[in-house]
């Protein structure tokens, strides 16, 4: 039977699909109701039982054990661990014509680093990244890579958040002297923003973005707006290199900061600044400055006292 003009409206009218992975994440949760607000519909996984939102579907499983997939969609979204996505990926369940992954800036930063697992991560994101641009040129799909630096706002991340929450428990946080090392924090909200704004544009194809934050400062900076933010504030507390030295293995001892490795360390020194001129070029990214609040952090703002009644 001959197509109609209504028939071929309809299907001009039928939502595209995007499969997203890695949406209980802090960027997935960002992610998902931009997709529905630019008219997705949206297939999430999830290892556990998720509220029911518009636009989205959630599917019971994770990327070992994943649930019955269409054997294709319009997109797909991967806003988790970038190696495993990669994995899953190679096997071609699913077939999409574009897309979109999150990686990390660690894959330069940590690719010397004096710790060994630091070399590892950034050796597993290098090659999680050829692995996706090589399958998907092999099935004729077009695929981006973005890499943000440090990440934060959803008070969910393993950085500033870690920060503010072992900053709550004594009140304040200590600093070696010297850390004076840039930074780029970069919002969570604009990653999503990000993912969304390089679907359409072809310049994106094939190609790997850093995506910082809006804003370049020192990290000692970076800390004390952190502490200022919260509810209440906590005091920076900088000491020489030698007593920062001992607090940390005393935190360490006590199982505080057992991230916290000599090579981190040394990285509050360090520059780590990526240039967002291509971004910016290519699909307009223009992350906002450093300001984050409570909320960010993870906190509720403190409720305000209250009055005696009269």
């Amino acid at each position: 039977m001959p197509e109609t003009v209504d028939s071929v409206a309809a299907c001009h009218r039928r939502p595209r699909t995007a499969l997203l992975l890695g949406g209980t994440g802090q960027i997935g949760q960002a992610l998902l109701p931009r997709l529905h607000t630019h008219g997705w519909q949206v297939l999430a996984i999830s290892r556990r039982a998720q509220p029911a939102r518009d636009g989205v579907a959630w599917l019971r499983g994770d990327l070992q054990h994943m649930p019955v997939l269409p054997g294709s969609v319009d997109a797909i979204f991967s806003a988790g661990p970038l190696d495993a996505f990669a994995h899953w990926y190679a096997r071609g369940a699913v077939h999409s014509r574009r897309v979109v992954a999150f990686g990390s800036t660690s894959l330069g930063t940590k690719q010397a680093s004096a710790d060994a697992h630091e070399r590892d991560l950034a050796a597993r994101l290098a090659a999680a990244e050829q692995a996706v641009f090589a399958h998907a040129a092999a099935r004729g799909a077009q695929a981006t890579l973005l890499r943000p630096t440090l990440v934060y706002g959803a008070g969910r991340d393993a950085s500033l958040t870690r920060i503010a929450a072992l900053a709550r428990r004594f009140g304040l946080f200590p600093l070696p002297r010297g850390a004076d090392g840039l930074r780029q924090p970069v919002h969570v909200e604009d990653l999503a923003d990000a993912a969304i704004a390089v679907l359409e544009v072809a310049a994106t194809f094939g190609q790997a973005y850093a995506l910082p934050g809006g804003e370049t400062l020192a990290y000692r900076e970076m800390v004390a707006r952190t502490l200022a933010a919260m509810s209440p504030p906590a005091r920076l507390l900088e000491l020489p290199a030698p007593l920062f030295n001992l607090a940390v293995g005393v935190a360490q001892r006590l199982g505080i900061a057992r991230a916290l490795n000599a090579a981190a360390v040394a990285r509050m020194g360090q520059d780590l600044v990526f240039d967002a001129s291509p971004a910016h070029r290519h699909f307009g990214y223009a992350p906002r400055g450093f300001a984050p609040t409570a909320a960010m952090l993870g906190q509720a703002p403190a409720m305000p006292a209250m009055g005696r009644s009269r």
